[in-house]
C-alpha cells in the first residue's frame, strides 16, 4: 500500500514551506525488473486423470445385495465391494455338482465294463465288435465326466464373480449401483483409481502437434489450484488425431509426485516448452492503459517518472507481457499504482525514513 502522508517529522528535518511532501513508498509497493526464461510452444488443454483406473463391471446377471464403499473410501486389493445375489447360482453349482457325481460313476462303470471285456476277448469267450462297443461306451463316458467337471468349475468361477473385489489399492472414485439394483452382464458397479498414478492428460492442436515431442517440459496450471504452477514432462503423444476435435492426446507426467492432486477429473490448461529465450517481462497489475498506449511508474533517483513502454507477448502462464521498450533491467516500477500519481513526485521509501530516525536517536 502506498503512503501518501507527508514526511513533516522523524527524518530530522522538515521539508521546505511550500514544498510538496514526498509520497511515502514501502518495499512491497515496488518490483524490480529482471530477465527472464520466457517459455514459448504450443497450448495444452485437458483433465488430470489416474494412470491406473478399473471399472468393475458385473460378470453374472444378479441383484446387487450390498455395497461396502462409499466415494472416497479407500480400499486395499481383494478387499470386498460389491456383493450379488448367489441364490440361482448356487443353485446351478449343486446340479452342476450332483451331475459331475453321476457322470463320474457312469464312466467308473464303463471302464470297469471294458476291463472286463478286454479279459474275455483275450480269452477268446467274446467277438471283436463287443470289445469295440465296450470301449465306444467308456470313451463317451470319460467325455460326459470331463464336461461334467468343466461345468462344476464353471459355475464355481460364476459364484466367485457374485462378490466384486478391488483389483489394485487405491480409493472409489465413482460408486454406480446401491442395494437392490439388478445388475445385467456388462452393467458398471464402481469405479476404483489409484491416485498416486495422477497424470495430465492434454490435448493439443493438430497445426501445432509437429512440434510436440517425448520429453519436452510441460508447465500448466490445475483448476483449484490457481496459484500453483505445476511442471511435467510428455510422456507421450498419440499418433492418431481425434476425428472430430481434430486435436491430438499428449499424456504429462508429474516431475514432482508430492504435487499430485488427489482429485481426478480437474481441469488443467499450460503450455508445450518448444522454445525458450530470455526476456524482460513486467507483471498486467503493474501496467497502466490509456488508449492505446501502455505506462509504467518508475522509481528513479527519488522521482516518481510515468515512463511509456511497448509491450509484446502475454505469457498466458505467468500472465507477465514482455518489455519490447521504455524499461531496463533493474527499473523499479510501482506493483499497484493508483490513479492519483503524479509524474515528477517526490518519493521515500520507508525503511530509509526509518534508517534517518534511527540514526538522529543514536547521534
Amino acid at each position: 500500500m502506498l503512503g501518501l502522508g507527508a514526511c513533516s517529522q522523524g527524518a530530522g528535518s522538515t521539508p521546505a514551506e511550500g514544498a510538496e511532501a514526498p509520497l511515502l513508498i514501502l518495499p512491497g509497493d515496488l518490483i524490480t525488473l529482471r530477465s527472464g526464461a520466457l517459455a514459448s510452444g504450443p497450448s495444452i488443454t485437458g483433465s488430470i486423470e489416474a494412470e491406473r483406473r478399473a471399472d468393475l463391471r458385473a460378470e453374472v446377471s444378479a441383484v446387487v445385495l450390498e455395497v461396502l464403499k462409499e466415494n472416497g473410501d479407500p480400499v486395499r486389493r481383494g478387499e470386498l465391494l460389491v456383493r450379488l445375489d448367489q441364490t440361482a447360482i448356487r443353485d446351478s453349482l449343486m446340479a452342476a455338482e450332483a451331475s459331475a457325481r453321476a457322470a463320474a460313476q457312469a464312466y467308473e462303470q464303463a471302464e470297469r465294463q471294458y476291463q472286463r471285456m478286454l479279459k474275455l476277448r483275450e480269452a477268446g469267450l467274446i467277438a471283436m465288435q463287443q470289445l469295440e462297443d465296450a470301449e465306444i461306451q467308456r470313451n463317451n463316458a470319460q467325455s460326459e465326466n470331463e464336461a461334467a467337471r468343466t461345468r462344476v468349475v464353471t459355475a464355481r468361477q460364476q459364484l466367485e464373480r457374485t462378490e466384486v473385489r478391488a483389483p489394485f489399492d487405491g480409493i472409489v472414485s465413482d460408486r454406480k449401483v446401491s442395494a437392490g439394483d439388478t445388475a445385467a452382464v456388462g452393467k458398471e458397479l464402481m469405479q476404483v483409481i489409484d491416485p498416486t498414478s495422477m497424470r495430465y492428460e492434454g490435448r493439443v492442436s493438430a497445426d501445432r502437434v509437429g512440434e510436440v515431442a517425448a520429453g519436452q517440459r510441460v508447465t500448466f496450471r490445475i483448476q483449484g489450484f490457481a496459484e500453483t504452477d505445476f511442471t511435467g514432462t510428455v510422456t507421450r503423444v498419440n499418433p492418431a488425431a481425434n476425428s472430430t476435435t481434430r486435436q491430438v492426446e499428449v499424456l504429462v507426467r508429474f516431475d514432482d509426485p508430492s504435487q499430485m492432486p488427489g482429485v481426478a477429473g480437474l481441469y488443467a490448461e499450460g503450455r508445450i516448452e518448444t522454445r525458450s529465450t530470455q526476456t524482460l517481462t513486467i507483471p498486467t497489475a503493474s501496467i497502466v492503459r490509456d488508449g492505446d498506449h501502455a505506462f509504467a511508474w518508475v522509481v528513479r533517483d527519488g522521482t516518481l517518472q510515468k515512463v511509456q513502454v511497448e509491450l509484446g507477448l502475454r505469457d498466458a502462464r505467468t500472465g507477465r507481457y514482455v518489455v519490447t521498450s521504455g524499461l531496463a533491467e533493474g527499473d523499479a516500477v510501482l506493483r499497484y499504482p493508483g490513479s492519483t500519481l503524479k509524474d515528477g513526485q517526490a518519493v521515500q521509501l520507508v525503511d530509509e525514513i526509518v534508517q534517518q530516525a534511527t540514526t538522529t536517536a543514536e547521534g
